[in-house]
């Protein structure tokens, strides 16, 4: 039994230790800043563009399904009333995250990839050409040599194989 346990105890620590937990933690965390920033800018613009055409809290939209639709005297909701406003306040909610997320983050990441990689290919290009360039002077130069050591007569011998 302790065996079992010691080794479940190194998994998790293995686990924590890999590095991932902390990359989530760090987005957890910056998703909740984010969360703010993206409520802010809902209630803030989003409300009030909305609010020029009707109110600017959007949650009190609704349709009444079943008669009679409000509050009694008591608090209580009564009827059944459809709170479609909520899920356009979360679905613009979301659609403003997303882009957010899209063009300041996604977008220009994928644009320093993708130029780090165009760099990195032309590196490899370069050295490329410079070890087919070396190959081929070494080429030349064995090719001189042989030509030297059958007397210099100009009569070229056939090419070494490669």
């Amino acid at each position: 039994m302790s065996e079992k346990k010691v080794s479940v105890l190194a998994g998790f620590k293995a686990f924590l230790m890999r590095g991932n937990v902390v990359d989530l933690a760090v987005a957890v965390v910056i998703g909740a800043a984010f969360t703010n920033i993206v409520n802010s800018v809902v209630k803030g613009i989003i409300g009030p563009l909305v609010g020029a055409v009707g109110t600017k809290n959007l949650d009190v939209y609704a349709t009444c399904l079943k008669e009679p639709c409000g509050v009694d005297g008591a608090g209580n909701p009564t009827g059944v009333n459809l709170l479609w406003g909520s899920v356009l306040n979360a679905t613009l909610t979301f659609l403003i995250t997303a882009a957010v997320v899209y063009f300041l983050m996604v977008l220009p990441m994928s644009k320093y990839l993708a130029r780090q990689e165009d760099r990195r290919k032309a590196r490899e290009g370069v050295q490329e050409i410079v070890e087919i360039t070396e190959l081929e002077v070494l080429k030349e130069i064995r090719d001189h040599l042989v030509t030297q050591r059958e007397g210099g007569t100009g009569s070229h011998r056939a090419p070494v194989a490669d």
